[in-house]
């Protein structure tokens, strides 16, 4: 029996306070088209979040910062077109909320009509409050990110491990509660110290998503590292469950050889 038979229930941003209640876990992954979010969703994913890591993984970009509201909607169509029983949320993309919380607003709604998808995901925590406030007034459910903010790579200049020190750790711990208070129904911590990840979900009732933070609620992985697509990106808290490069290389290796011998197509292949 497949995970979906099993549990044909669909998730949604209450079930997951509700899987955070009973100790369930949270598994989580990116995606960004159609053929891969159906594969996904069948196995039994609870969240598929559409990441502006497109920028790097589809786009082939250094950061996540290039990638446009308009290209996120097409990833995110693409992705709700493909789900079924998933929760999808959607990355809000970078010069898209930050100081504007009107601006905020109308990114959020263009994302929610357009690619019909089930909630938003914004980076920060006090500075941006304000639009995560005016989203949710509007009733679009909302998810934090703190810890190592993809988006503001060049406010810190690396990707190390973020809130080591006390005065960062308080903020975040702090943020994290102001972004519980507004409304938000999870955080995404990524690449802080375990031991303040943990103490984040103890005292937060919503859902905490780790990515390099610790034994949370729940785990979020881009999925073409945990497939091993990406040679190149291993950080610690990356375990990759296939060599989708190695797959991928041999098959394209072996069907050009076999055009160029005449193998392919064969007899069986052709009309």
């Amino acid at each position: 029996m497949s995970a979906v038979q099993g549990e044909e229930r669909v998730v949604t941003t209450l079930r997951l306070t509700e899987m955070k209640r009973r100790g369930e876990k949270i598994a989580m992954l990116t995606v960004y088209d159609y053929t891969m979010a159906r594969i996904m969703d069948a196995a039994g994913i609870d969240v598929a979040l559409v990441g502006d890591s497109a920028a790097n993984v589809v786009a082939g970009h250094r950061t996540t910062l290039p990638i446009t509201l308009d290209q996120m909607i097409y990833h995110a169509a693409s992705v709700r077109r493909g789900v079924k029983r998933a929760l999808v949320v959607v990355d809000l993309p970078f010069g898209t909320y930050q100081g504007n919380s009107k601006q905020a607003l109308a990114s959020a709604i263009r994302i929610m009509k357009e690619a019909e998808v089930d909630a938003v995901k914004l980076e920060g925590g006090a500075e941006v409050l304000e639009s995560v406030e005016r989203i949710l007034s509007a009733g679009i459910p909302v998810m934090g990110h703190l810890g190592l903010t993809p988006q503001s790579i060049h406010k810190y200049g690396t990707y190390a491990v973020r809130a080591r020190e006390q005065d960062e750790a308080e903020k975040l711990l702090s943020d994290a509660h102001l972004l519980e208070d507004a409304g938000c129904f999870g955080i995404v911590l990524e690449k802080i110290p375990a031991a303040l990840g943990e103490r984040v979900a103890s005292e937060l009732h919503i859902p905490m998503i780790g990515i390099g933070g610790g034994k949370l609620d729940g785990q979020v992985l881009v999925a073409h590292d945990m497939l091993g697509a990406n040679h190149e990106f291993s950080p610690r808290f990356l375990r990759r469950y296939a060599d989708m490069h190695k797959v991928m290389t041999d098959a394209f290796t072996n069907y050009i050889a076999d055009v160029k011998s005449g193998d392919f197509p064969n007899d069986r292949e052709q009309y």
